[in-house]
């Protein structure tokens, strides 16, 4: 309970200072030409890819109980076709906050047809993300480069590991 009650405090704060679109838009670019300089294997997947849902910010906070919140676009054929929120809570030991960029790449046209007419899609529940690490050469792992469903979690310094993006909501915005 506690844990939505922080999560809840995090988008009515977030909200209050949305994003506009052209906001929003400005920053999806930026998250996508840092994500194409940090891993090529991931640049060719998103050329690939049937859509792709960028979350340039997400902000992730928390002192026992946390949350973190972000919003950004689905990007269909590179151009922006939504907008979304991502929304998660966790309890347990946890100090801080942490900015990040997320990117879930839809590699099949079913998969994004599923995202796309969910009314809140759940990642681990109506989708299981394949969260990409990167190997020797900075190769992407052939068994996660074959899912349907691929996500990225990066910063300004690199690929993050051991991130997950299991329990988090994915929302639809009106903007």
């Amino acid at each position: 309970m506690r844990a939505l009650i922080a999560v809840i405090l995090i988008a009515i704060a977030t909200t209050a200072s949305a994003a506009s679109k052209e906001e929003i838009n400005a920053e999806v670019r930026q998250a996508i030409t840092n994500f194409k300089k940090q891993t090529n294997a991931g640049h060719e997947l998103s050329e690939k890819a049937s859509g792709m849902l960028v979350f340039p910010n997400v902000i992730k906070a928390g002192v026992g109980i946390g949350g973190e919140y972000g919003e950004g676009a689905l990007l269909v054929k590179g151009k922006t076709v939504a907008y979304y929120n991502i929304a998660a809570a966790s309890i347990g030991l946890q100090l801080g906050a942490q900015a990040r960029s997320q990117i879930v790449l839809f590699m099949t046209d079913k998969a994004l047809a599923d995202f796309r007419k969910s009314e809140g899609w759940k990642a681990g529940v109506d989708g299981s993300v394949a969260l990409a690490t990167l190997g020797a050469g900075g190769a992407l792992d052939t068994e996660t480069a074959k899912q349907p469903i691929i996500g990225f979690i990066f910063s300004n310094k690199g690929l993050m590991y051991n991130l997950t993006f299991e329990g988090s909501k994915i929302s639809k915005i009106a903007k």
